[in-house]
């Protein structure tokens, strides 16, 4: 036997070099026979594949495969071909009559498939098999169809690295349009700004209350308390507490406020708002 010649590395199959001459066709025309399965075992002899001359053969593999690599002892006399996509087959097709090779396929779960390929335009029986779908006969092989590939096809490789690639832009994307929003909001900020609130300062200062303004979303009150000053907001002349944040001397209310007021004790700091909305 020849040794076998790999046909691909990594993946992608290519059309095996072959000779311009081709022996003469069949005396009778060859008829393809319905697709069958063969069992595959590392252990027993490789089944037989019925190829015919100037017809293609397609070698399929189980749900869960896809092809990996193929290696096949002669290359000249036959064409391999898998296509350009990783996928789950192989197409073989005899140029030279009454040829025969060996093929190994491996899948990218580790698999290893040997199927001999045997050209039968010659033979009394004119029908070659169209379709063979392989069935792995050893429980090991079973076992690793229900595990994750062992194997990358590059296709698939290189497919990742583009979604890589194109996820880290859109990223980078994303990110830029953010911060530029952000340095909008930054430049518009300061005009968003109302400083439209009156109170009674000598109380205010009594009280510690220094400054009261707004934004379009929020109130902020700023001072010096020697105490937390309860807040309230006046509603229809009806004092009611309200949630803030308060950090180093500021208040800071998700709401807009119209009126309310600062209160310790007896002390009170009554406010109201000035502007228009």
């Amino acid at each position: 036997m020849k040794p076998l010649i790999p046909i691909v590395i990594g993946y992608g199959l290519a059309m095996a070099a072959l000779p311009l001459h081709a022996s003469a066709p069949a005396s009778h025309p060859l008829q393809p026979s319905a697709p069958r399965t063969v069992a595959v075992s590392e252990t027993e002899t490789p089944p037989v594949v019925r190829a015919g001359l100037l017809q293609s053969t397609l070698i399929v593999l189980p749900d869960q495969e896809k092809v990996a690599n193929v290696y096949a002892g002669d290359t000249v006399g036959w064409v391999f071909d898998a296509g350009h996509v990783a996928s789950r087959f192989i197409s073989v097709k005899p140029k030279i009559a009454n040829g025969s090779t060996d093929i190994h396929i491996v899948s990218d779960h580790g698999n290893e498939y040997t199927l001999q390929l045997r050209e039968v335009s010659a033979d009394a029986d004119d029908h070659y098999d169209s379709k063979v779908l392989i069935a792995p006969n050893d429980k090991a092989a079973k076992d690793r169809l229900t595990q994750m590939p062992v194997f990358v096809p590059a296709a698939d490789l290189e497919k990742a690295k583009q979604e890589a690639i194109a996820a880290k832009a859109a990223q980078a994307s994303e990110l830029k349009a953010e911060q530029a929003k952000e340095e909008t909001y930054r430049s518009q900020y300061p005009g968003s700004l109302h400083f439209d609130y009156a109170w009674d300062e000598k109380k205010g200062k009594e009280l510690g209350l220094q400054q009261i303004w707004r934004d379009d979303k929020f109130t902020y009150l700023r001072g010096q308390f020697q105490e937390t000053p309860a807040l309230y907001e006046v509603k229809d002349k009806k004092p009611s507490l309200i949630n803030f944040d308060f950090s180093n001397g500021l208040y800071t209310v998700p709401k807009q406020l119209d009126n309310g007021y600062l209160a310790i004790g007896k002390q009170k700091v009554e406010f109201h708002r000035t502007g228009g909305r």
